[in-house]
């Protein structure tokens, strides 16, 4: 539900861009009246049915618009995410009433998904985000960039959050490239990400604060001898939110894609007051619990979750002043 309320923050953006800037009668009469679209990084729940609703919603209205005599397009929307994901739980909870044709693809998507010019509109949204691999030197004693200490970028020196930055770029670079193969000329992607302001360091938003105290947590337990200091040092969060200049950058210097909006947001501006930490650990543990079950054991993970809603609720005011007002990016990408 946060995510697609966060979502929600950019609708009218993203309204906007397709109304002035996408020629749906021309991609519909190019494709045998079907506009394609595609949601990456789709995860399980209803955020992603909901998203592929208002796109056609938009889409619809601006046919409408364009050709006020003809009839809808079809649409045919693909749901893509790791192969691990699962699909059968996504497309069990597919509403019952749907206007639009539905198929499942697996693979990551800093890889090729489908085949060239098929696509009209791609969604992504709150998945750019995450790295396709932890940034190199993190985990190198005799790099500069080594982490030791923590477990993310929050609170480290330059050259670790260099390395993230990196890393980002990197993976942005692939998916802009493999995206330009599938997408035709004049279509779009929509974009919607964790982000920060230019020269803003993370430690000063809530959620650099409760990665910092995931770290802070790992290395008490190393201190009772619940686990080793090496295992620690070994695990880094692959997770890292593009400021805009960041992200301008790499799709001027890719050079497939013209940026029409973007900007940043408050995904909640909602929000008054204390955090609900209880249903804010709950999100959190969703979006990382199978990150840390992966390095580490089930009870150390579990005991982790349980120490960090207690530290969380010690510093819930400290989190509540911290900045919010421009934590989410938007963008919409046009194919050139």
């Amino acid at each position: 539900m946060s995510q697609r309320l966060a979502t929600n923050v950019t609708k009218d953006h993203i309204h906007d861009a397709i109304i002035r800037k996408l020629d749906v009668k021309s991609l519909a009469d190019s494709s045998s009246n079907t506009i394609r679209l595609a949601d990456c990084g789709c995860a399980v729940g209803p955020n992603t049915f909901n998203a592929m609703q208002d796109l056609i919603e938009i889409v619809k209205h601006k046919y409408k618009s364009q050709c006020p005599n003809s009839q809808n397009p079809e649409f045919h929307v693909s749901f893509n995410d790791q192969s691990s994901n699962d699909f059968n739980t996504l497309f069990t909870s597919l509403p019952q009433e749907i206007h639009f044709f539905v198929a499942g693809v697996p693979g990551s998507f800093h890889k090729r998904l489908f085949p060239e010019k098929f696509l009209h509109l791609v969604h992504v949204s709150y998945a750019l985000h995450w790295l396709s691999k932890v940034p190199e030197g993190l985990l190198d004693k005799n790099s500069p960039a080594w982490n030791k200490g923590r477990i993310h970028y929050a609170f480290a020196p330059e050259v670790v959050v260099k390395a993230y930055a990196n890393q980002f770029a990197k993976d942005l670079e692939r998916f802009l490239n493999n995206r330009a193969k599938e997408i035709v000329p004049g279509g779009m992607i929509i974009i919607t990400n964790p982000s920060i302001p230019d020269g803003m360091p993370f430690s000063e938003i809530a959620n650099g604060l409760m990665y910092n105290c995931m770290g802070t947590i790992l290395y008490d337990m190393v201190k009772v001898g619940l686990l080793s200091e090496a295992q620690v040092d070994s695990f880094n969060l692959p997770i890292y939110a593009c400021p805009p200049g960041e992200f301008g950058a790499v799709v001027e210097r890719n050079g497939n894609f013209r940026i029409e909006v973007m900007g940043l947001t408050n995904p909640s501006p909602w929000l008054k007051g204390r955090i609900n930490m209880p249903e804010y650990i709950k999100h959190v543990r969703a979006a990382t619990e199978s990150m840390f079950n992966k390095h580490f054991s089930y009870e150390v993970t579990e005991e982790m979750f349980r120490q960090l809603l207690e530290r969380l609720e010690e510093i819930n005011d400290k989190m509540v002043s911290c900045y919010r007002d421009g934590v989410q990016l938007f963008a919409v990408l046009q194919r050139l």
